[in-house]
């Protein structure tokens, strides 16, 4: 079985997030920098190396410019109706 961080239900999630830091114009090291963190923790979080708890999450939606809410509805909206945690 392979770890839930590589499965189809987390990679909507890092789409979500990596299409909001594009949006916004930043680049991983910007995106690090605002939320105290090195450019890796993002490329691990991109690569789906590292999952994202909530209050990253706000954090990272935050740091682009985002309202945390409604870049959550996004990820909602792309998830499957049954997917393994």
């Amino acid at each position: 079985m392979p770890k839930t961080v590589f499965t189809g239900a987390h990679q909507h999630l890092v789409e979500v997030l990596v299409k909001a830091r594009k949006a916004a114009k930043l680049n991983q090291t910007e995106v690090a920098e605002r939320v105290g963190k090195d450019q890796t923790f993002i490329s691990l979080i991109e690569r789906s190396q590292r999952r994202v708890d909530v209050l990253e999450f706000v954090a990272l939606a935050k740091a682009m410019g985002q309202d945390p809410v409604e870049l959550f509805e996004k990820v909602v909206a792309r998830l499957p109706k049954r997917f393994d945690i």
